[in-house]
């Protein structure tokens, strides 16, 4: 028994020793870290990694000027109704989405190295405009104005500009004065306005660099007169004109896309689009009774809902050059007044077409009717095993239109955009 007691003694003893020795323990002192795993992090002594954001002093107080861009300036969406001071090195000044309703002429007193203005969705009227306040922006390439009430065109620009976005405002007239010093413009827009009568006099032909016009939405009842030769993208969608002069086109051989929807014409000339460099010709939604000559370059045409009771083949492709075939790849034709579709002698002036979408046609008292579409010809090939691609992603259906092989849902044409 008293062995046993001197054991136990000595049991107790040693504890109380090994847990002052951790008492004891300094961390500091006695711990060596292991070199076989360094630490994933090393920290740098001679770095400050609590830097503060030092604000740009020239940045104005309502706005924010980010370090790595310098030159740009944005005060955008701060409910302003003032433009505030703009500093001298700024050439990116951005104003959208404000309340701002003038525009001094003091507003860019000392910033002479703006390139780019955006002064979209706010409240500027044309008379709160101080004439001449743009025209001293020597360097002034990019002008956005659009989703305001202007009532009319801008004046005084400067030469320097390259695009105009003046879109989704009032403007009901345009002055010929206001667009000769133009002649850098590339892009103009003017869709969604008031104007009834386009460019009066040879203002629009002194724009020698205008490659793009838009006049989408308006109440334009005459085609816009004197576009310069430069012109490749004419929108006229949603107007009211009725007619277009026979020489209309002869002087845009560089016209690439013309777009007219949802407006009154009621016929063309057989060779109104004979045009080089035409791919995209859009007559949807007009009054149009009879096709007319299709040039070899042109590649979509819409030419739904209109009146066309018979495609002729001759009067659209006149002859057969093998060596230089139609490019026509696709065709709307719905919403006509068609009793048979295109006869399929006219694939041989059309070898690329790929869609012909007929649709339902017009059969009179509200009625509608479905066409039977002939099947394209189909030349024999060898037969191999390949991945599938593009050309392989639409079927033909007896309707003549297209559907995807992964989808069964109705085929629904999108829109182009801008």
């Amino acid at each position: 028994m008293g062995f046993i007691v001197q054991v136990s003694i000595a049991v107790l003893l040693l504890e109380i020793q090994v847990f002052c020795q951790y008492a004891r323990y300094d961390y500091e002192d006695e711990y060596e870290p292991d070199e076989e795993y360094p630490p994933a992090f090393h920290v740098n002594q001679h770095f400050d990694y609590a830097v503060p954001y030092l604000p740009n002093p020239d940045c104005a107080r309502e706005c924010f000027c980010p370090p790595t861009l310098p030159q740009t300036m944005y005060c955008d969406n701060r409910k302003l109704k003032s433009i505030p001071k703009v500093p001298a090195h700024v050439q990116q000044l951005h104003l959208q989405f404000n309340e701002i309703e003038g525009i001094p002429a003091t507003s860019f007193i000392n910033a002479t190295a703006l390139k780019e203005i955006n002064l979209s969705h706010n409240k500027i009227k044309s008379n709160m405009i101080e004439e001449g306040v743009f025209s001293k922006l020597t360097k002034l390439t990019n002008l956005v104005l659009d989703h305001n009430n202007l009532e009319e065109f801008p004046s005084l620009l400067p030469s320097s500009l390259e695009m105009i976005l003046v879109n989704y405002n009032k403007i009901n007239k345009v002055q010929s004065s206001n667009l000769q010093s133009l002649i850098n413009v590339t892009m103009l827009d003017l869709c969604n306005n008031n104007i009834e009568d386009a460019f009066k006099g040879k203002g629009l032909s002194k724009m020698k660099s205008l490659m793009q016009l838009n006049l989408c939405n308006n109440k334009l009842h005459s085609m816009p007169k004197n576009p310069p030769a430069s012109l490749m993208y004419l929108s006229l969608e949603n107007n009211s004109i009725s007619q277009i002069p026979e020489d209309y086109f002869t002087k845009l051989p560089n016209l690439t896309s013309f777009r007219m929807s949802n407006n009154k014409l009621k016929e063309v000339p057989r060779n109104m689009f004979n045009l080089p460099n035409l791919m995209e010709l859009d007559l949807a939604s007009n009054k149009l009774k009879q096709a007319f000559y299709i040039p070899r370059s042109l590649e979509h045409l819409y030419l739904q809902e209109n009146d066309i009771e018979f495609l002729n083949t001759s009067l659209m492709c006149s002859f057969i050059d093998p060596m230089n075939p139609n490019r026509l790849t696709y065709l709307r034709i719905e919403k006509n007044r068609l009793q048979a579709p295109l006869s399929t002698l006219a694939f041989l002036c059309f070898p690329n077409i790929q869609n012909i979408y007929y649709g339902e046609q017009k059969k009179g008292e509200g009625k509608d009717t479905k066409l039977e579409a002939p099947l394209f010809p189909q030349f024999p090939q060898p037969e191999e095993e390949h991945e599938e691609g593009p050309e392989d992603r639409f079927n033909y259906h007896e309707e003549g239109e297209p559907r995807r092989r992964e989808e069964e849902d109705d085929f629904e044409f999108e829109p182009y955009s801008y």
